[in-house]
């Protein structure tokens, strides 16, 4: 394959990750006080609303849970750009169905839908980048992944924050649909969504299928492995912490430090430009100074000091700065664990990275849940159990010590066609 169209590739799928973040981004800061809208509008009980914070931010990760790793032995069987089409299209969709909802039914239906299909997106993308790029470079190509999916944090608020602000004088009902100016952030997601999967349809091409029996015999070898159940852990604690983080924060910014939705999106945007910024500069360089088990080591201990420390602070800048200490600690972690879990079978990598991914969705579903049941005991207790949580993951490491079969060099070239 010619540089060029590996490259051409690469930035492909990279904008596919990055648009299906950027709308995850979108909703991020606004998702508390618009569930707040659309339950007052339905006279709900004001005491549920952090409830349902909690439920709608883990219903979407519970459905990609459910269909990520069947999208994942898809991949393998069929290739990787058929799914990836798919899952653009259902984030088309979901956007849509999003910025015209009129309830929290709604709402939750197009969180579900978002869950199904865009549960292809990531962990296919993540594949099809290491279909082509060898074993010497799979560390920085997944940490440019992480950089595309931290854009999409980092401008989704932002983007958000700015549209929703926007007066197009726009006020139309049909049916059960409403388009008013809170509808433009999302209609915009859905556009460039749209945009980006004509483009795929038309300039990616396909990655070779695998044998059915190639695959079930490579299953039950890394089902059974200590190496890889230990990454996996790992990922779930990551995936665990974060988005408990990420939903009390939204929460936490609103009710306790009186943040507006702009002040709580600058706090998603610093923690997605310092992912963004530092992912690449430790999968690069990283490797130079501390081995992959080190770097996630200290990672997990910045990580978890940060967060137990965060709720004694409210300054503004200082809450910003922990943040970014936060933030730092996991972009050492993230793109090693990811290019570790892609490094352990050549055949099945679309499923590995599926079955992390799934793991990652247990996280993010158990996260917004403790979170918000914690909240009503107070602020504290959210932070300080999940900078426990990080730290007490350093004993995960022990495991963390791949055998022969693992340290084979798994370096190979992808097979392409149209």
């Amino acid at each position: 394959m010619e540089k060029k169209e590996k490259l051409n590739r690469i930035f492909l799928m990279l904008l596919s990750l990055f648009v299906v973040m950027l709308g995850y981004g979108i909703l991020l800061p606004t998702l508390p006080y618009y569930t707040e809208r659309l339950a007052l509008k339905a006279n709900l009980d004001t005491d549920l609303i952090n409830f349902h914070v909690g439920l709608l931010t883990s219903i979407y990760p519970l459905f990609q849970l459910i269909f990520v790793v069947v999208w994942g032995k898809l991949s393998d069987r069929y290739g990787r750009k058929p799914i990836i089409i798919i899952g653009l299209l259902g984030f088309v969709v979901m956007q849509l169905l999003t910025g015209l909802a009129t309830s929290l039914t709604m709402l939750y239906i197009a969180r579900i839908f978002g869950g199904v299909f865009t549960s292809s997106v990531i962990p296919v993308s993540n594949a099809y980048l290491s279909d082509i790029t060898s074993k010497k470079r799979r560390t920085k190509i997944m940490a440019w992944s992480g950089v595309a999916v931290s854009s999409g944090v980092i401008f989704g608020p932002v983007i958000g924050g700015f549209l929703s602000q926007t007066n197009l004088h726009l006020e139309y009902a049909i049916g059960q649909l409403h388009l008013d100016r809170f509808s433009v952030p999302f209609l915009f997601a859905a556009l460039l969504g749209f945009i980006v999967f004509l483009v795929v349809l038309k300039r990616l091409k396909n990655t070779t299928r695998v044998s059915k029996f190639t695959t079930q015999k490579i299953k039950f070898s890394i089902t059974l492995s200590k190496y890889f159940v230990a990454l996996l852990l790992l990922s779930f604690v990551m995936q665990f912490v974060v988005t408990l983080f990420e939903t009390v924060f939204s929460i936490y910014g609103k009710d306790e430090l009186a943040f507006n939705s702009s002040q709580v999106g600058i706090g998603f945007m610093l923690c997605g430009l310092v992912m963004a910024v530092l992912q690449p500069i430790f999968a690069s360089y990283g490797e130079k100074l501390l081995s992959t088990k080190k770097q996630i080591a200290l990672g997990l201990i910045i990580s978890g000091i940060a967060l137990i420390i965060f709720p004694f602070f409210t300054n503004e800048l200082i809450v910003y700065s922990l943040i970014v200490i936060f933030a730092a600690g996991g972009a050492m972690i993230t793109p090693n664990l990811l290019s570790a879990v892609s490094l352990i079978s050549k055949e099945n990598t679309g499923r590995n990275i599926s079955i992390q991914s799934s793991t990652n969705s247990i996280g993010q579903i158990l996260g917004p849940v403790l979170g918000t049941w914690l909240v009503a005991g107070g602020f504290y207790y959210p932070f300080i159990i999940a900078g426990s949580i990080v730290l007490g993951a350093l004993g995960i490491l022990v495991f963390l010590k791949p055998t022969n079969k693992h340290e084979e060099d798994l370096t190979h070239t992808s097979v392409m066609k149209n």
